[in-house]
């Protein structure tokens, strides 16, 4: 079979023997179910929690044009839907829970006016039930949507990314391949790159997601592949390309809070942390989102500054009691803070639970870290090697791993674990690589 850039479209069928890649941690949630699917009518996309541009006067415009349209139009099916999904990407912006339940009810009176066949509305109810970590009840939506319209790509982009958070990986797979086939334009280029990111080929992933960028048709899409370009780069141990990357975004869309995590990222590998901390509190400012308020609360510790990265945790400690109030899983953000930062027993119940509904890799890591800060190693390590299980080339999980070695006393299996992880990023992280780099020392002291 030939490689994707040799052919219209990118292929990823099964049975492929990749070995698995650096997984961009926080493509944890709606990986790219709106902004790369070209679904939003305001253009922007979204990976992860809040990659995508903050509104403007543009998208608002936009918004108040789709509410009008529904006044208008009370009994017209598509522009409930059309408006539902807007809210969907505004919510994914802006973190604001009660933009879901309009999104929520604007899509439902869609499907109360055209309860079968509804393709858009099925689409978009699939964008909101991921959004919201429902990925069993995204996978029915999107399922529905498949059935609807076979010829769609958007509803196999939706089932994709359900699939990849259920962790049934073969079956993602599929999907994209047949949304590629259907038409091999950014958002289907987006998803394959992600598929050989998964698998280990980065230089192939960089290239599709090159790909991607050059396909793009709107603002939103570009920021979208320049943020994961700036990922896969960092991945790769070249924060220069990553700042580069993420600052050409940054021209289209200043605001973009995915893009201001990357710059962040890229600045606190180059080691310009106090810059580091200002893009962490813009994208914030954007989009107060747990990865963000957890990134910089780490950042202002490794810097010393106590009190500020208390104040980063005081606010994820606020969002952990809506998040249990509300009843909603827990994201791998939140056990990740639990673990280091609160009570380690809780963080395993956390993620347990989280494992048994989104048993997606990056869950099995957290799962693991909680795990191992609770003292239950051995139990830390099976969900480490599930992480792991496809060869990923994560500094994070990989330094995880090493630490639970360590503990268990394997120290060649936890030398070659740390040695991995520095070897992949030695910045990975504000706190984990100076502790990766102590243990490594002190393996070897050992007698």
């Amino acid at each position: 079979m030939h490689r994707p850039e040799e052919e219209p479209a990118p292929a990823v069928r099964r049975g492929r023997h990749l070995r698995a890649t650096a997984v961009t941690i926080a493509l944890g949630v709606v990986l790219f179910t709106v902004g790369a699917l070209g679904l939003s009518p305001t253009g922007s996309g979204t990976r992860s929690s809040a990659h995508s541009a903050a509104p403007s006067s543009g998208p608002a415009r936009g918004m108040e044009a789709l509410r009008e349209r529904v006044k208008r139009l009370p009994k017209d099916p598509a522009s409930w839907a059309d408006l539902g999904m807007a809210l969907v990407q505004q919510a994914r912006t802006t973190a604001d829970q009660a933009t879901y339940t309009q999104a929520e009810t604007a899509l439902r009176r869609s499907l109360a006016l055209q309860p079968a066949e509804n393709l858009h509305a099925e689409i978009g109810m699939g964008a909101l039930t991921a959004a919201r970590h429902q990925f069993r009840e995204a996978l029915a939506w999107a399922r529905k949507a498949v059935a609807t319209s076979p010829a769609t790509p958007a509803a196999y982009g939706v089932l994709a990314d359900a699939y990849t958070q259920l962790g049934q990986y073969e079956e993602a797979d599929e999907a994209v391949q047949k949304m590629s086939d259907l038409r091999p334009d950014s958002s289907s280029l987006a998803r394959a790159s992600y598929t050989y990111e998964l698998r280990g080929d980065t230089p192939q992933a960089i290239t599709l997601m090159e790909r991607a960028l050059r396909a793009a048709g709107t603002p939103g899409e570009r920021t979208f592949a320049l943020t994961h370009l700036s990922s896969l780069a960092l991945d790769s141990g070249d924060p220069a390309t990553a700042l580069r990357q993420a600052q050409t975004g940054l021209v289209i869309a200043p605001h973009d809070a995915g893009l201001l995590e990357a710059r962040a990222k890229a600045r606190s590998a180059t080691d310009d942390r106090e810059q580091a901390v200002a893009d962490y509190t813009a994208a914030i400012a954007a989009a107060p989102l747990p990865q963000y308020l957890l990134g910089l609360g780490e950042l202002q510790q490794s810097l010393g500054h106590h009190d500020q990265a208390e104040a980063q945790y005081a606010v994820l400690r606020t969002q952990e009691t809506l998040r249990r109030a509300a009843g909603t899983p827990a994201d791998v953000d939140a056990i990740l803070f639990e673990a280091d930062h609160g009570d380690p027993r809780e963080a395993v119940a956390m993620a347990e639970a989280a494992v048994r509904e989104r048993p997606f890799l990056a869950v099995h890591d957290a799962c693991a870290w909680a795990l191992h800060r609770a003292g239950r190693d051995e139990e830390a390590l099976a969900q480490a090697d599930q992480a792991l299980a496809l060869g990923t080339r994560s500094a994070l999980f990989l330094y995880h791993r090493g630490a639970i070695h360590q503990a268990l006393g394997h120290n060649d299996d936890a030398r070659q674990d740390l040695q991995s992880a520095l070897a992949i990023d030695p910045t990975f992280h504000p706190l984990h690589a100076p502790a990766a780099r102590a243990a490594l020392r002190r393996i070897d002291d050992a007698p």
